[in-house]
């Protein structure tokens, strides 16, 4: 009974494992590259590199929005912090009456400004954050429709850590078993390997993903107890109501003193927004929100001030346990709070798990190819699982890479320039899918890892082409960014190579047709 019950979860960890693998790999993927998603931008936007104080940059960034948009209905700053160097600055504009609020373009509402309230140009690129939000919104789909297939996903992935643990009852023992050139035996090592590698990670991860998103998954309770979703979220997080113009002028007090108090009453921690009301008239408020990075709990404090006299008018605190855990189990999934150690601990993590998914899919097809009737002509179900593994395993990678290259390579003032890198990167990846579905498997393979190490390989050298921040000057310079970038692309350039190299040479096991026509011969 006790093996019975090992054998079905051995089933459910490998179909749960593959029916969502190919979308689990590329959530990890662009998850794990979240954790350095500032850094990211910033190497996409070389146009910046000074850094600014936080509160001058505010302050600036008032008398740039002053003069700019008066008579906006909101001004919304985020000050510049260690990893953004910048002040992004947004506004509302002014609504008009009998008018219908217009979709504007990008740039027409915002701004990006220097640490003395001049606006920086930059190239036009979503940078880090499109990665971040790929990784559970998707693209060139519903964000809701994306959002219940990620969660479907996630489920999938929590029932295959699970399923796991009970499978294999001598995990931790082949944590230490890593064997190379063993062919379905080193695929395993790997799989386990990665797996122990960071448990507790994965675990965290997955089901913390899920709570996240756990009210739209699971909006029984608000639809029981609320008129509308709108309404509980007035209640779970409530704010201050709009408040009309009164029509009578009157100027703003500097908001250096008002972060000043905000961060010495949470203990030093740093601003991460500041927002501005109908600024410039009598009603004028000021909101202040902590920084995400400086506590675990994602859900900032904020303070309400009164813009003229600079009066504390409340406090905005999470209340009740709900609230606070749901705070922090987003907190421990963005990983906003922590240091550069922990953050390479998250990094490195995420790349385990891509390993993980990764391996576990190529394993799947090669425990399965020697059990076939006929293993050098697979069924056309084998064949298009083999064909999406190259496509998952080879193609997301090289259309990372078509991503940072396009945004050196596209023009600075074209239309549409960030959603063209977006682009970029699908259009690679549906290369490489279309290539796999037209070589052999073994050379798509080689080929599609070759490629993708290549243009990986190359983004460095484009790089320096293109733009004068590089490794080279970066050493002598002492802009560890932009060397720290150019060793990771040469890195993952040279582990694409070298699994190119091992899949060339990897010799194909003994298949069950073969084994079986040689014991024929042998009898006969």
């Amino acid at each position: 009974m006790k093996e019975s019950f090992r054998q079905s979860m051995a089933w459910l960890h490998t179909w749960t494992g593959l029916m969502f693998g190919w979308l689990l790999f590329a959530m990890f993927v662009t998850g794990t590259a979240a954790y350095f998603q500032q850094e990211i931008s910033r190497w996409m936007r070389p146009e910046l590199a000074a850094t600014a104080d936080p509160v001058s940059a505010t302050q600036a960034a008032m008398t740039y929005l002053r003069t700019r948009e008066p008579d906006a209905e909101s001004w919304f700053i985020t000050p510049p912090s260690a990893r953004n160097p910048v002040t992004e600055v947004f506004w509302q504009p002014k609504k008009e009456e009998g008018q219908s609020p217009t979709r504007r373009k990008r740039g027409e509402t915002s701004a990006t400004l220097d640490g003395h309230g001049h606006p920086v140009t930059v190239r036009e690129t979503r940078g880090g954050y499109f990665l971040y939000r790929f990784h559970f919104d998707l693209h060139y789909m519903p964000v809701v429709w994306a959002r219940y297939l990620v969660g479907a996903a996630a489920m999938f992935m929590l029932v295959a850590i699970v399923s796991g643990i009970v499978t294999h009852k001598k995990i931790f023992a082949d944590f230490f078993m890593l064997r190379f050139g063993k062919g379905q035996r080193s695929w395993l090592d790997a799989h386990n390997v990665t797996a122990v590698f960071a448990l507790p990670f994965y675990l965290m991860i997955t089901y913390t993903g899920l709570v996240t998103l756990a009210t739209q998954y699971m909006p029984w309770g608000v639809m029981a107890n609320y008129a509308s979703t709108d309404t509980f979220f007035e209640e779970v997080f409530p704010g201050r109501a709009d408040v009309p113009r009164s029509g009578v002028a009157a100027p703003l007090v500097p908001v250096s003193s008002l972060m000043a108090m905000a961060s010495r009453l949470w203990g030093g921690a740093g601003i991460g927004f500041v927002k501005v009301a109908n600024p410039g008239d009598s009603t004028a408020t000021i909101t202040i929100t902590r920084a995400a990075d400086t506590a675990i709990a994602a859900r900032g404090e904020s303070m309400v001030f009164a813009g003229p006299s600079g009066t504390l008018l409340d406090r905005h605190v999470p209340e009740g346990g709900a609230l606070a855990t749901q705070s922090v189990m987003v907190g421990l999934h963005a990983g906003r709070y922590a240091g550069w150690g922990l953050r390479w601990l998250y990094f490195l993590s995420g790349i385990g798990g891509t390993i993980m998914v990764g391996s576990g899919l190529v394993l799947w097809t090669v425990k399965r190819r020697a059990k076939l009737p006929d293993p050098a002509h697979p069924h056309f179900g084998f064949r298009l699982v083999e064909r999406l593994n190259i496509a998952a395993i080879a193609g997301l990678p090289a259309g990372l890479a078509a991503y940072f290259l396009a945004n050196r390579l596209l023009p600075i003032a074209m239309d549409n320039r960030a959603e063209w890198e977006i682009n970029s990167l699908f259009l690679i990846w549906a290369g490489v899918l279309l290539w796999a579905c037209l070589r052999p498997q073994r050379r798509a393979w080689v080929e599609s890892l070759s490629f993708a190490a290549a243009l990986f390989a190359a983004v460095p050298i484009v790089n320096a082409l293109t733009v004068s921040r590089n490794m080279l000057t970066g050493l002598v310079t002492g802009d560890w960014l932009f060397v720290a970038f150019d060793m990771a692309m040469v890195t993952v350039a040279s582990a694409l190579a070298w699994s190119a190299h091992k899949a060339a040479r990897a010799k194909p096991n003994a298949t069950r047709g073969t084994r079986q026509k040689n014991k024929e011969l042998t009898t006969a």
